[in-house]
């Protein structure tokens, strides 16, 4: 996107709206995310049909793409977070009021599944979106997971994140807008009219319970699609119970071996014990020699400006 839009930063006191647009979830579990989110020093908001079931789903893709929009369209919620992920995100997609998202740019935060709806806001609306825990993670999350969430969202921080323990894949420094998200999620919409564009981005993915010979199916089919043609970098969150790490490596050189782009792993972002918040849809330099990535901007806007 040449325009983008930020959303405002969040306040003490601000309301929080809680949606569900893909699989059903543990109430206990979400309502324990629920008092985190209150703890931040927020209020929080849902429709009481958030805990419908449709087979595998939270409710039928109308029922769910309606709670989208109308979080998006109620002035008094600042900030959107999903309660789980699961599977169902991109059936809603021709069914969300792009219009009205656009008019009413707020916080849009999750992972997973949701990666369709991050990628969806910032190519068709043009809304910088966050990559970050869901409500139903937040209940058994780590104080660091918390406090990083917290900063992201309150914030007009320009934001560095650097791996504890990174390796790096493929060297060099690049910079692009940061896109992408969970794998296999971003690999179903390709043929979809809400295939995400990686042309001069920087590209991140992170996946869980998916076997190696999966994951080079997937990467395979995404490079024949020519999805990874013009990118500009690569940076890898967590791959939770995908086999061993090295092999996924493996996979990766092998895929990327002909593209001149820095690659670095070892980013605690995604299905891992830690899942930090990043913005999808601003500017970052990807640093293999300092292994970091540094955001250009800030992701949000104080009410103030």
């Amino acid at each position: 996107m040449e325009k983008f839009i930020k959303p405002y930063c969040l306040m003490p006191g601000d309301t929080v709206g809680i949606v569900a647009p893909a699989g059903p979830f543990d109430p206990k579990k979400f309502m324990k995310g629920k008092a985190v989110l209150e703890s931040m020093g927020f209020r929080t908001f849902f429709d009481e049909g958030i805990f419908q079931k449709h087979a595998f789903l939270a409710g039928t893709d109308m029922q769910r793409a309606n709670q989208v929009n109308r979080l998006f369209a109620n002035p008094a919620v600042k900030a959107v977070v999903c309660a789980r992920g699961g599977y169902g995100s991109m059936r809603i997609l021709p069914f969300l009021d792009y219009k009205t998202i656009q008019k009413n740019p707020k916080i849009f935060v999750g992972f997973s599944d949701i990666s369709a709806l991050l990628s969806v806001l910032y190519n068709r609306c043009g809304l910088i979106a966050f990559h970050g825990p869901v409500v139903t993670t937040l209940a058994n999350t780590a104080e660091d997971n918390i406090a990083a969430m917290h900063t992201v969202l309150t914030s007009d921080i320009i934001l560095e994140v650097k791996p504890e323990k990174s390796i790096v894949i493929q060297p060099g420094v690049s910079s692009g807008i940061v896109v992408g998200g969970n794998l296999t999620t971003l690999c179903h919409l390709l043929g979809t009219p809400y295939a995400p564009n990686f042309d001069g981005n920087i590209l991140f993915l992170e996946d869980r319970a998916e076997a190696p010979y999966r994951i080079d199916r997937m990467l395979t089919q995404m490079k024949l699609a020519g999805c990874f043609e013009g990118i500009k970098g690569l940076f890898l969150g967590s791959f939770e119970a995908c086999g061993k790490l090295d092999e996924i490596f493996r996979i990766v050189q092998e895929i990327f071996r002909d593209v001149n782009i820095p690659i670095l792993s070892g980013f605690e972002i995604g299905h891992g014990s830690m899942n930090i918040t990043i913005p999808i849809g601003i500017g970052a330099t990807l640093d293999t020699d300092r292994q970091i990535l540094t955001f250009h901007e800030p992701a949000t806007v104080t009410t103030d400006e």
